[in-house]
């Protein structure tokens, strides 16, 4: 049985009414119109749409390389939210959320899960232009530890550590 296949061990969850499952090769579209969507809401000057074959090619190098792509359900199987994240390095590449799940915890459940698998701490990078993330991360207890630049978009980042480094 492959890495993506394996089940999730049981942890609590804040929210009962939603499941955390690792991605399978069925996710993938609706994997992909997420993304889509949770970017074009943030950003809707950039075509994202466009970006598509970018993103399938780059989640699954990332997932051939190690990585691990954990999915959040409703009881009716609908996709909220999934992250994709480099074990190995703790990078948190992609977390995204469905518009009807923001505020109801699900970026919190995610979050946590990806705490869990990388307990020695987790880095990611968010667009300085996306309040609502930086709040989120900074609330998460992430703290700032540098600046950057999108080399796709050119827009400025942040690079962001947790746990808060000493």
């Amino acid at each position: 049985m492959d890495k993506l296949s394996l089940a999730l061990s049981p942890s609590p969850l804040p929210h009962p009414q939603l499941s955390l499952r690792l991605r399978t090769d069925a996710d993938l579209a609706a994997i992909a119109d997420l993304w889509v969507a949770t970017w074009q809401e943030v950003m809707p000057e950039i075509d994202f749409s466009a970006r598509l074959p970018w993103f399938r090619d780059h989640l699954l190098a990332l997932e051939t390389a190690g990585a691990v792509t954990v999915c959040a359900f409703d009881p009716l199987g609908r996709l909220l939210g999934f992250f994709t994240l480099a074990v190995a390095t703790g990078y948190l590449d992609q977390l995204a959320v469905a518009s009807e799940a923001k505020g109801t915890g699900a970026a919190h459940l995610l979050l946590d899960e990806a705490r869990r698998r990388s307990p020695n701490g987790l880095v990611l990078d968010v667009n300085q232009d996306n309040p609502r993330a930086v709040a989120f991360y900074e609330r998460e207890g992430f703290a700032r530890v540098a600046e950057g630049v999108n080399g796709r978009s050119g827009r400025k980042t942040w690079r962001l550590q947790w746990p808060h480094p000493a």
